[in-house]
């Protein structure tokens, strides 16, 4: 269930907890297939089921830049805050990709909350996210995130 904070400062007073972890999603070969298309990253781990197949992993696998570019799907399971003017990506402090993502799996978002720092007009975010794999016992990422929410 998605935790719910009513504004910026009451996410802020949460620093240094688990916020939650979120709901699963699949990662299905057309996600796959349209990211390696979008970026150009067309290497046959990725989209060549065949040759992946008898390959290192048994399959494709997701891009680790897919992995992270769903943190915003898999932390919005998660928590969402109200009384959000506006809220943008400020960057990364650290990721790591940890275990490649096998076609098909699920996978879903933990977050823990690092820091909130005021800046004008809100707060500065930092969290880390561990992206899970369903019956993994290493995720596929971990990611310390930055973000600026204003209210």
């Amino acid at each position: 269930m998605t935790k719910v904070f009513p504004s910026p400062a009451a996410l802020a007073a949460e620093v240094g907890t688990h916020v939650g972890t979120g709901a699963w999603i699949t990662v299905e070969q057309e996600r796959i297939d349209l990211f390696a298309e979008a970026t150009g990253d067309d290497q046959w781990i990725h989209i060549d089921a065949e040759r992946a197949a008898a390959g290192p992993f048994g399959a494709t696998i997701a891009h680790g830049y897919l992995t992270l570019s769903l943190l915003p799907t898999l932390v919005r399971e998660v928590y969402r805050t109200e009384g959000v003017a506006m809220a943008v990506n400020y960057g990364l402090n650290r990721v790591r990709f940890i275990s490649p993502v096998p076609v098909g799996s699920r996978i879903r978002a933990s977050v823990d909350l690092v820091s909130a720092d005021p800046v004008p007009g809100g707060y500065q975010i930092v969290s880390r996210v561990t992206v899970e794999i369903e019956g993994s016992g290493k995720p596929a990422c971990v990611a310390e995130t930055v973000a600026r929410v204003s209210g």
